[in-house]
């Protein structure tokens, strides 16, 4: 019985991470950053390159990490936006 309720959880579990968010928003002082999440997943193949410990929230997502992590990929890959209007957006 014990096996079943463990493996019912962990399919629950790993079905969340597969169906994760598309496209994500937060707000920022300087426009809203829109993050296409499921086009970095395809692209990337490798949620540990974001989530240190797996699928899941990131412990110290904000401008700090983002400008580091994410500028960072961008720059090593030669792919997607560097600059401040790449990522932020005013309405």
């Amino acid at each position: 019985m014990k096996r079943e309720v463990f493996l019912a959880i962990a399919a629950l579990v790993l079905a969340g991470a597969a169906h994760a968010a598309e496209v994500m928003e937060f707000p920022a002082s300087k426009g809203k950053v829109i993050f296409p999440h499921k086009k970095h997943q395809e692209m990337l193949r490798d949620c540990t390159k974001c989530h240190e410990k797996g699928p899941g929230k990131i412990a110290d997502l904000g401008q700090k990490w983002a400008h580091k992590t994410c500028r960072g990929c961008h720059q090593e890959l030669g792919r997607g936006p560097t600059a401040c209007t790449g990522c932020h957006h005013k309405d």
